[in-house]
Protein backbone atom coordinates (compact mmCIF):
# COMPACT_ATOMS: atom_id res chain seq x y z
CA UNK A 1 0.00 0.00 0.00
CA UNK A 2 1.57 3.20 -1.08
CA UNK A 3 2.05 5.63 2.15
CA UNK A 4 3.72 8.31 0.16
CA UNK A 5 1.38 12.21 0.44
CA UNK A 6 -0.58 12.83 -2.66
CA UNK A 7 0.38 16.29 -4.40
CA UNK A 8 -1.56 18.00 -6.38
CA UNK A 9 -0.72 19.83 -9.76
CA UNK A 10 -3.98 21.67 -9.18
CA UNK A 11 -5.65 23.66 -6.87
CA UNK A 12 -9.26 24.78 -5.50
CA UNK A 13 -9.38 27.63 -4.36
CA UNK A 14 -12.03 30.25 -2.95
CA UNK A 15 -11.96 33.91 -2.72
CA UNK A 16 -14.09 36.05 -0.01
CA UNK A 17 -14.78 39.70 -0.04
CA UNK A 18 -13.25 40.50 3.46
CA UNK A 19 -16.32 42.72 4.84
CA UNK A 20 -18.66 39.44 4.78
CA UNK A 21 -20.52 38.47 8.07
CA UNK A 22 -19.24 34.76 9.38
CA UNK A 23 -22.54 33.50 8.43
CA UNK A 24 -22.01 34.99 4.83
CA UNK A 25 -18.00 33.51 4.71
CA UNK A 26 -20.07 29.78 5.16
CA UNK A 27 -22.92 30.30 2.87
CA UNK A 28 -21.09 32.10 -0.13
CA UNK A 29 -18.23 29.39 0.56
CA UNK A 30 -20.63 25.94 -0.16
CA UNK A 31 -22.28 27.75 -2.81
CA UNK A 32 -19.58 28.48 -4.47
CA UNK A 33 -17.22 25.28 -4.50
CA UNK A 34 -20.76 23.26 -4.97
CA UNK A 35 -20.30 24.86 -8.68
CA UNK A 36 -16.69 23.20 -9.22
CA UNK A 37 -17.71 19.87 -7.72
CA UNK A 38 -21.04 20.13 -9.82
CA UNK A 39 -19.41 20.43 -13.29
CA UNK A 40 -15.56 19.11 -12.65
CA UNK A 41 -15.60 15.29 -12.01
CA UNK A 42 -12.14 15.15 -11.97
CA UNK A 43 -11.79 17.15 -8.22
CA UNK A 44 -14.18 14.40 -6.42
CA UNK A 45 -13.03 11.44 -4.88
CA UNK A 46 -14.30 8.14 -4.18
CA UNK A 47 -17.15 7.61 -1.73
CA UNK A 48 -16.27 6.96 1.66
CA UNK A 49 -17.38 3.87 3.99
CA UNK A 50 -17.16 3.43 7.67
CA UNK A 51 -15.79 0.49 8.94
CA UNK A 52 -19.21 -0.98 9.54
CA UNK A 53 -20.18 -0.89 6.01
CA UNK A 54 -22.30 2.64 6.03
CA UNK A 55 -21.42 4.33 2.98
CA UNK A 56 -21.40 8.20 2.52
CA UNK A 57 -21.30 10.61 -0.84
CA UNK A 58 -17.29 11.53 -1.96
CA UNK A 59 -16.04 14.52 -1.17
CA UNK A 60 -13.09 16.57 -2.99
CA UNK A 61 -10.11 14.98 -3.66
CA UNK A 62 -8.41 17.58 -2.15
CA UNK A 63 -8.18 20.68 0.11
CA UNK A 64 -10.29 23.68 -0.54
CA UNK A 65 -8.41 26.64 0.17
CA UNK A 66 -9.82 29.87 1.38
CA UNK A 67 -8.63 33.65 0.87
CA UNK A 68 -9.95 37.27 1.55
CA UNK A 69 -9.46 40.27 -0.24
CA UNK A 70 -10.77 43.58 -0.40
CA UNK A 71 -13.61 44.39 -2.80
CA UNK A 72 -11.10 45.84 -5.61
CA UNK A 73 -9.07 42.09 -4.87
CA UNK A 74 -12.09 40.34 -5.87
CA UNK A 75 -12.81 42.48 -8.86
CA UNK A 76 -9.58 41.80 -10.06
CA UNK A 77 -9.09 38.19 -9.14
CA UNK A 78 -12.52 37.69 -11.78
CA UNK A 79 -10.89 39.30 -14.05
CA UNK A 80 -7.83 37.23 -14.12
CA UNK A 81 -9.63 33.68 -13.71
CA UNK A 82 -11.97 35.06 -17.11
CA UNK A 83 -8.71 36.00 -18.77
CA UNK A 84 -7.21 32.62 -18.09
CA UNK A 85 -10.35 30.77 -19.19
CA UNK A 86 -10.42 29.04 -15.65
CA UNK A 87 -13.49 27.14 -14.60
CA UNK A 88 -14.94 29.59 -11.51
CA UNK A 89 -18.01 30.08 -9.82
CA UNK A 90 -18.84 33.63 -8.39
CA UNK A 91 -21.57 35.08 -5.70
CA UNK A 92 -23.04 38.24 -5.90
CA UNK A 93 -24.42 39.89 -2.81
CA UNK A 94 -28.00 39.94 -4.72
CA UNK A 95 -27.92 36.89 -3.88
CA UNK A 96 -28.37 37.16 -0.31
CA UNK A 97 -31.68 38.71 -0.99
CA UNK A 98 -33.32 36.14 -3.32
CA UNK A 99 -34.32 33.25 -2.13
CA UNK A 100 -34.04 30.28 -4.62
CA UNK A 101 -32.10 29.27 -7.46
CA UNK A 102 -34.57 30.67 -10.09
CA UNK A 103 -34.15 34.44 -8.91
CA UNK A 104 -30.17 33.61 -7.83
CA UNK A 105 -29.51 32.95 -11.63
CA UNK A 106 -31.30 36.12 -12.28
CA UNK A 107 -29.83 38.04 -10.51
CA UNK A 108 -26.47 37.37 -11.56
CA UNK A 109 -28.11 37.40 -15.28
CA UNK A 110 -29.31 40.98 -14.78
CA UNK A 111 -25.79 42.63 -14.09
CA UNK A 112 -22.73 42.91 -17.07
CA UNK A 113 -19.76 41.25 -16.12
CA UNK A 114 -17.57 44.60 -14.90
CA UNK A 115 -21.03 45.14 -12.61
CA UNK A 116 -20.98 42.03 -11.10
CA UNK A 117 -21.18 43.23 -7.09
CA UNK A 118 -18.94 40.39 -5.71
CA UNK A 119 -18.68 39.04 -2.99
CA UNK A 120 -17.15 35.59 -3.32
CA UNK A 121 -15.42 34.16 -6.27
CA UNK A 122 -14.03 30.22 -6.67
CA UNK A 123 -11.51 29.08 -8.90
CA UNK A 124 -10.19 25.62 -9.97
CA UNK A 125 -7.45 25.40 -12.02
CA UNK A 126 -3.19 24.57 -12.51
CA UNK A 127 -1.69 25.75 -9.51
CA UNK A 128 0.40 28.22 -11.22
CA UNK A 129 -2.68 29.73 -12.78
CA UNK A 130 -4.75 29.78 -9.96
CA UNK A 131 -1.82 31.54 -7.59
CA UNK A 132 -2.04 34.12 -10.42
CA UNK A 133 -4.93 34.80 -10.06
CA UNK A 134 -5.65 35.22 -6.50
CA UNK A 135 -2.40 37.59 -6.18
CA UNK A 136 -2.98 40.16 -3.32
CA UNK A 137 -5.23 37.89 -1.33
CA UNK A 138 -4.99 36.83 1.71
CA UNK A 139 -5.38 33.38 3.61
CA UNK A 140 -8.47 33.66 5.30
CA UNK A 141 -7.89 33.31 9.19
Amino acid sequence: MNTEPIRFDTKIAVLLREDLEPWQRLNVTAFLVSGLGSQIPEVIGEPYEDADGVPYLPMFRQPVLVFEGTKETLKAAHARALSRALPRAVFTADLFTTGNDRDNRAAVRAAPTAGLDLVGLAVYGPRGGVDKVLKGARMHP
